[in-house]
C-alpha cells in the first residue's frame, strides 16, 4: 500500500470495531463528536510525512517509501533521529503524544527480545506494518486484581490475559488489559506481557497481534474530558485528546502466525524491560515540546499580570527552565549513548532514559503550581465562551479584565493555562506524569539496575587506600 493519508487512515477505522463510550456503543469512531478530536489527534502522524519527509518517511529498496516511525534504529544517530521525529509529531499536538510511537515502540521490543518462532511471526508482522502504514495501539498493563498476588495467584484467573485454549492454528485469549491508549483509533493492537512471570504463571505469558475489530475484542473507552468543547474556554483539550480503554478479551482467537510469546514465562520479563527501554526514550521527547509550553506559559502569564520584573516570578521561571532544560540534556545524552542489543537492534541509553523521566515526572507537579502561582484566581473564576461571545458583556470584560496586556490576550493564555493544568485535561496530563511510561519508582529501580558503581567505587577504594 505504501504510505497512507490522514483520510486513509481515517478510513481504516470504520470496520465494526465494538467500542462502548458513555454507556452507549460507538458505531463509529470517526464520526463521533466526542471522540473525533482523538481521531484527528491522531492523524498527525499521517500528515507529517507530506510536511517533513525528511523526518518522517525512509525508502527502502523492497518496500519503497515507509513510515520512519517503524524505522530500526542500528545507530545513535538513528536514535536521535527518531527522538527528533517524535518531539516534532508531538510539537504539533500540543505536547501530547499522537499514536504510531507507542506501537513501533513495541515493534522494536519484540525484534529485539523476540526467540525462535514468535521472533519470526515478529518480523513478518513488522513488515506488514511498513508495507500498510499501519497504526498500532499497544495493550500491556493487566487489570491486576490483588497488587500483592501473582497472576496465577488471583481469585479470579482473568484479572491477567490469559492462554485458555491452543490447537495446532491459534491459541484463545480471556482477560483484560487496562490504560490502552489509541486501541479505539488504532488499526492494530499488540499485547505485551505486563511483568516477569513465575513458573505457575505460563498461561498468563503471551504476546500477539490482532485487528481491532476482531471477534470477542471489546473497548471500554474512559469518559474522561467528557463532552464537546470550545475553543476559547479550551484551547487544548477542544483539539487534543487520547482514547483510553479497558480492553477485554472474551475469547478471542488469535492466528499462530500472530503469536510472538506463547507460554514462556522465562521470557516476559525480558520482553516487558525491552518496551520500557524504547518506550521512556519515547516519553521523554513527547514531553519537550510539553516542557516548552509551561516555559513559555509562565512567561506570558507572568508578562500579562504585570509581574515579570519581580524577583520570586524571575526566580520561578528560572527554576522552570532549569527543570525543562535538564530533561532535553537527558533526553540528548540517552541517544548519543545508545548502544547494540540483540539482534542488531539499538537501545537507548536506559540510565539517561530513566533519569530523564524521572527528572521530568518529579518535577511535573511543582512546575503546574508555579503556573496556577504565577496565573491567579481568574484560572478558576474567569468567564466563558458565552460571555466572550455576547456583545455586551464582553465590554464589560474588556473593561475589567486589562492588566499589562489587552484583557483578551490575557483571558486567552488563562484558558489555557486553566485548560493545562487546572481543569479535567489538566488533571489527565498530572495522571500522566505519575503513571505513564512507568511510575517514579519503576524509574528509580531502572535507574539503580542501569548504574555500573565499579568505576566510582574503585576510584574512592584507590584514593582512601583500601
Amino acid at each position: 500500500m505504501g504510505l497512507r493519508t490522514p483520510e486513509q487512515y481515517r478510513d481504516g477505522l470504520r470496520d465494526g470495531r465494538r467500542i462502548f463510550y458513555r454507556g452507549d456503543t460507538v458505531d463509529d469512531v470517526v464520526a463521533h463528536p466526542e471522540l473525533r478530536p482523538a481521531v484527528d489527534h491522531s492523524a498527525l502522524c499521517y500528515s507529517i510525512a507530506a510536511d517533513r519527509p525528511d523526518l518522517a518517511v525512509r525508502t527502502d529498496d523492497e518496500i519503497g517509501d515507509y513510515s520512519a516511525f517503524y524505522h530500526l534504529p542500528t545507530s545513535p544517530e538513528d536514535m536521535r533521529e527518531r527522538g527528533a521525529l517524535i518531539e516534532e509529531v508531538s510539537r504539533r499536538g500540543a505536547g501530547t503524544i499522537v499514536l504510531k510511537e507507542v506501537g513501533s515502540d513495541a515493534l522494536f521490543a519484540l525484534l529485539r527480545a523476540g526467540q525462535g518462532e514468535g521472533l519470526e511471526a515478529a518480523r513478518a508482522f513488522s513488515r506488514r506494518c511498513l508495507e500498510g502504514d499501519l497504526a498500532l495501539a499497544v495493550a500491556q498493563t493487566d487489570v491486576k486484581g490483588h497488587r500483592a498476588l501473582g497472576p496465577s495467584q488471583q481469585a479470579d484467573p482473568d484479572l491477567y490475559l490469559r492462554v485458555v485454549d491452543s490447537d495446532a492454528d491459534s491459541i484463545t485469549v480471556r482477560g483484560a488489559k487496562t490504560h490502552t491508549s489509541f486501541s479505539a483509533n488504532a488499526d492494530e493492537l499488540i499485547v505485551l506481557p505486563t511483568r516477569a512471570m513465575g513458573g505457575d504463571d505460563g498461561d498468563y505469558a503471551v504476546s500477539f497481534a490482532v485487528p481491532i475489530d476482531t471477534p470477542g475484542l471489546n473497548l471500554y473507552v474512559s469518559p474522561y474530558a467528557a463532552g464537546e468543547r470550545d475553543a476559547f474556554s479550551f484551547p487544548l483539550s477542544s483539539k487534543h485528546k487520547l482514547l483510553e480503554s479497558l480492553t477485554v478479551f472474551d475469547d478471542v482467537r488469535v492466528p499462530r502466525e500472530r503469536v510472538f510469546l506463547d507460554r514462556r514465562p522465562e521470557l516476559a520479563g525480558p520482553l516487558a524491560l525491552a518496551f520500557v527501554d524504547y518506550h521512556r526514550f519515547t516519553a521523554i521527547n513527547y514531553k519537550l515540546p510539553l516542557l516548552d509550553i509551561i516555559v513559555g506559559s509562565a512567561h506570558l502569564v507572568a508578562e500579562a499580570n504585570g509581574i515579570s520584573r519581580a524577583g520570586h516570578v524571575r526566580d520561578k521561571i528560572a527554576r522552570l527552565i532549569a527543570w525543562a532544560e535538564t530533561v532535553r540534556g537527558l533526553a540528548e545524552l540517552s541517544a548519543l549513548r545508545a548502544r547494540e542489543g540483540a539482534q542488531g537492534v539499538w537501545l537507548p541509553d536506559p540510565l539517561a532514559v530513566n533519569m530523564a523521566k524521572y527528572t521530568f515526572a518529579h518535577g511535573f507537579h511543582e512546575a503546574s503550581a508555579t503556573l496556577v502561582d504565577l496565573s491567579g484566581g481568574l484560572l478558576a473564576t474567569g468567564p466563558g465562551s458565552e460571555d466572550w461571545g455576547n456583545p455586551q458583556i464582553r465590554a464589560v470584560l474588556e473593561k475589567y479584565y486589562a492588566a499589562a496586556v489587552p484583557a483578551e490576550q490575557r483571558l486567552r493564555i488563562l484558558n489555557f493555562i486553566g485548560d493545562l493544568t487546572i481543569r479535567d485535561y489538566g488533571g489527565y496530563q498530572s495522571v500522566l506524569a505519575t503513571h505513564a511510561e512507568g511510575a517514579l519508582e519503576a524509574e528509580k529501580m531502572q535507574i539503580a539496575r542501569s548504574y555500573d558503581p565499579a568505576a566510582a567505587t574503585d576510584y574512592v577504594r584507590r584514593l582512601a587506600g583500601i
